[in-house]
């Protein structure tokens, strides 16, 4: 196990990367903390849970909505919970942004925390800050930027995860390459989803090598004013389709990505398309669906990082090198 601390704007959150959720009852009093989950992680790994106060949602990203969430909080109401209680969210990306969001907005802000239990949690959802639901079809449009106590990574979870939610975190991961980790990428074109899924060392390594990049980002720009927007690289189209088109995150954004990638190659001279096409087929990832244009235009033209009358659209110079570049949405139409 090892702990490391990393200091955001006004908080700073412990990381505690290849430890067990035992530890869990070391960084929370059990009578005073309330673990948020899901079905599915409660039904495979149910035992991990015992002595502790649970509140078991239903699984999937259908109920990351306002209603969940006031589930969630009349079920505090009702267990007696104060501001000294802390909010535990073990799962992956639904349950630790409904974690950060209930654990922001009930009694004006409680302290929270995460054990994610996906890849894609690990490497990105419960990292950074960003805790938030969905409005209709539209992805994360009300929500908070604030950080949790600690996040611990209990790899053993892995061990159940479904094979769509392996390829699902890769997703993210061949994302944080593109945009920022030219050597990274070219591992991934080394390695394959089984060869990591083997041999945990490499898996480990990766997943803290993701984890660290995104802290770092998010250090540096916590509030998303610039550096941290390209984090979204892919989000854009894919944030039109997913719910929509009932879509994992990870297709929709390997989806977003390729499309995003034929953009860079009109608007940056972006080369490597074929490369970068390669590198998501070979984690098992789509590069394209059936869709109707004007529903997803939309969709997309809401979409919150439209600024003015221009998207901010994520595209790039080169593998490793993302850049923030506005287009007029007339433009990403015609590419639609």
């Amino acid at each position: 196990m090892q702990k490391r601390t990393f200091r955001f704007s006004n908080s700073a959150t412990d990381f505690y990367f290849d430890a067990r959720i035992s530890l869990l009852k070391k960084l929370a009093d059990p009578k005073k903390t309330v673990v948020l989950t899901d079905e599915n992680i409660f039904a495979a790994q149910g035992k991990k849970f015992k002595g502790w106060t649970t509140i078991v949602l239903k699984a999937g990203e259908q109920y990351k909505v306002q209603a969940t969430v006031d589930s969630v909080i009349l079920q505090l109401i009702e267990l007696g919970a104060d501001r000294s209680t802390l909010l535990v969210g073990v799962g992956g990306g639904v349950v630790t942004d409904v974690t950060g969001y209930v654990a922001s907005v009930f009694m004006r802000g409680i302290s929270f925390g995460f054990v994610p239990t996906t890849l894609l949690a690990m490497v990105d959802a419960s990292i950074g800050g960003k805790n938030g639901i969905d409005v209709g079809v539209y992805k994360n449009m009300v929500g908070t930027i604030r950080q949790p106590i600690f996040i611990l990574h209990d790899v053993s979870f892995l061990t159940t995860l479904p094979e769509a939610h392996w390829k699902n975190g890769f997703a993210e991961i061949i994302k944080h390459a593109l945009i920022k980790d030219a050597a990274m990428f070219r591992q991934l074109e080394q390695n394959s989803l089984s060869a990591y899924q083997k041999k945990s060392t490499l898996l480990s390594t990766l997943i803290q090598r993701n984890a660290l990049f995104k802290i770092k980002v998010v250090q540096a720009d916590e509030f998303e004013m610039g550096d941290r927007k390209l984090l979204n690289f892919g989000h854009t189209l894919g944030h039109a389709l997913e719910n929509q088109y009932g879509l994992q995150h990870g297709e929709a954004v390997a989806i977003g990505m390729a499309f995003a990638a034929s953009l860079s190659a009109s608007f940056c001279a972006f080369k490597p398309i074929k490369r970068v096409i390669d590198v998501i087929e070979k984690y098992g990832l789509p590069v394209a669906i059936s869709y109707k244009k004007d529903d997803v235009f939309e969709v997309l033209k809401k979409d919150k990082k439209k600024e003015g009358g221009e998207m901010n659209f994520v595209l790039l110079k080169s593998i490793g090198k993302g850049i923030i570049h506005p287009l007029p949405p007339k433009e990403i139409y015609n590419y639609l």
